[in-house]
């Protein structure tokens, strides 16, 4: 198997590697005590091209591919968790909005996306009461003429207080359907009349992420793609967006790795420094095996989905053991900081706050564990 990079995707590596080195880190700690949503960073990831690095490069995307997508949201994760999972969403928004919109809705709202004059996309899928289980999506739309009127509430909506294009479900099919049937998807626009903002939600960690709840009350949407298709959209888009946040929960862990690693050699007890100790070598001997293996498996999902090929199983896969290793291994950076790792001037305690959430969203590890459990009994 040969794993070699292929120009394109080294260069969006190391492309996004110099703008997250040099713009973004500086930046992270501010962003995360402030909790100050970064439009400059995603200004510059846009004019970039890494806004919308799968979107084909006829709607203004790059045209890179999936893999270069998970490696620079590795680079961007890196660097700053909060500033990568609104270039997640936001990529994986162009992605849906490119694969299933009308000609019009993709010259409108994918060159958007990719050059910055929508500062983000939002997803909004989950409500109150239906996070894992969208069948019980309560949100309602109804056709009048040529327009569909949403009514209902979101929940948890990445940068939806900022979003320029936010693609959005709700039922069609009437609220006496059951489960997933009659679910429609719609897009709707930053600002609409009817969509009212919440308040921001106070996090544990990704501060700098807007997290807000919508309520739709006559909102008007536009329909994408067909009638009552709306829950094969989303699982899709959801399969194709846990590599993204896989490879954000790889980027986290990376960073949390490199600074247990300088601190271990910089921090002196009996003498010496702690790196020289067999215990403190083993724990981070398992931290760099669980980061490794989290990569292959999402460089395997990525490199299936961009050939064409069933990955869903995959991409649950890489995204449970991505997330849960990035817990473990923010934990341990922690524990090897020791009193300081508990410290908010060390990266290590912002690492594991941003970290947490990965096992949550884009689908809970118990809902990958039933995707791969019900993958393997065929």
């Amino acid at each position: 198997m040969d794993l070699t990079l292929s120009e394109t995707q080294a260069m969006v590596q190391q492309t996004a590697r110099d703008f997250a080195t040099r713009v973004i880190a500086p930046k992270a700690h501010e962003i995360d005590e402030e909790e100050r949503f970064p439009f400059e960073i995603l200004k510059g990831l846009a004019e970039l091209g890494l806004m919308a690095v799968n979107v084909p490069e006829s709607l203004g995307g790059s045209g890179a591919g999936v893999v270069s997508y998970a490696l620079a949201m590795q680079e961007v994760a890196h660097a700053c968790a909060s500033t990568a999972v609104t270039m997640a969403v936001s990529n994986m928004v162009g992605e849906v909005i490119a694969h299933f919109g009308t000609d019009a809705q993709k010259n409108v709202h994918c060159r958007k996306l990719a050059n910055g004059d929508y500062v983000a996309g939002s997803f909004a899928l989950s409500e109150p009461e239906a996070g894992s289980d969208p069948g019980g999506m309560r949100t309602t739309a109804r056709q009048e003429g040529d327009a569909w009127v949403l009514d209902g509430a979101k929940q948890w909506i990445t940068s939806g207080a900022h979003a320029g294009v936010m693609v959005v479900w709700a039922r069609t099919g009437g609220l006496e359907l059951k489960g997933t049937r009659g679910i429609s998807c719609f897009l709707v626009e930053g600002g609409a009349k009817g969509l009212k903002i919440g308040r921001a939600e106070d996090k544990m960690g990704l501060r700098g992420s807007n997290t807000v709840p919508l309520e739709l009350d006559g909102c008007r949407g536009e329909l994408l793609g067909q009638l009552n298709g709306g829950f094969k959209i989303a699982m899709m888009a959801l399969d194709g967006g846990r590599i993204g946040i896989s490879s954000q929960a790889i980027g986290i862990a990376r960073a949390a790795l490199e600074e247990s690693v300088r601190y271990a050699k910089e921090r002196k007890a009996f003498g010496k420094p702690i790196g020289e100790f067999q215990a403190m070598q083993w724990k981070l001997a398992d931290m760099k095996t669980q980061l490794d293996a989290a990569h292959l498996l999402a460089m395997r999902a990525a490199s299936l989905k961009e050939a064409g090929k069933n990955f869903s199983s995959e991409a649950s896969m890489s995204k449970l053991f991505a997330s849960e290793m990035a817990v473990r291994v923010c934990n341990d950076a922690v524990q090897i900081h020791g009193g300081y790792g508990y410290m908010r001037e060390f990266p290590a305690e912002r690492h594991l706050r941003d970290a947490r959430v990965t096992t949550i969203y884009e689908g809970t590890s118990e809902v990958q564990r039933i995707v791969i459990a019900r993958s393997t009994l065929g």
